[in-house]
């Protein structure tokens, strides 16, 4: 990906929610920290289907937010945030493989808060990063979800990713294993 495609505190879009409120998607800067981490605990008390299972530390995540933004502004990552009322409710970015013959290929991850879901977020948010991919040279964007995870599958198909694989009991979660599903989309 060429330096520079991505600045902290870039504005991609601003649009409305289905509830009318403004919806800012832009790059993460510094001042999103308390947000953030605000926002990623709020998805670990909820029991969200994301990796992280134990809450963040200020420490943990100052480390992750300086390295998010370097490697945005070094063109590895592309990185989206979702603002909406001046708070941060959404975060999403694909990572560019790393190997030289799989550099055309990078893994999305998306979250969006509980309160905040079913208003067109993710997939504005998935729109923005889909055609920054496309722009950074990419082919093919790939994202694995927890198979029961309905709602989150729907989107990814309604925008064009499909099914291509599946670990069985790839995770293991509230003392049950679920199967992990990897989906893919050629741009």
């Amino acid at each position: 990906m060429p330096s520079g495609e991505m600045k902290v505190g870039k504005t991609y879009k601003v649009s409305k929610a289905k509830d009318g409120r403004n919806i800012v998607l832009r790059t993460p800067r510094w001042e999103d920290l308390d947000d953030l981490l605000e926002f990623i605990n709020s998805l670990v008390i909820e029991g969200a289907d994301i990796l992280v299972d134990r809450e963040q530390t200020r420490e943990q995540e100052i480390d992750w937010l300086a390295h998010q933004i370097s490697r945005t502004e070094k063109g590895e990552d592309l990185c989206v945030a979702a603002e909406v009322s001046g708070r941060v409710v959404g975060n999403s970015e694909v990572t560019k493989f790393s190997a030289r013959r799989q550099s055309h290929v990078g893994l999305l991850g998306i979250a969006i808060k509980e309160g905040y879901r079913d208003m067109g977020i993710g997939t504005e948010m998935m729109k923005v990063l889909i055609d920054e991919s496309r722009n950074a040279g990419l082919r093919i964007i790939v994202l694995d979800v927890f198979a029961t995870n309905k709602r989150a599958r729907h989107v990814y198909e309604k925008i064009g990713f499909r099914e291509v694989g599946k670990i069985p009991k790839g995770i293991f979660k509230d003392g049950e294993h679920i199967d992990l599903i990897r989906m893919a989309l050629e741009l």
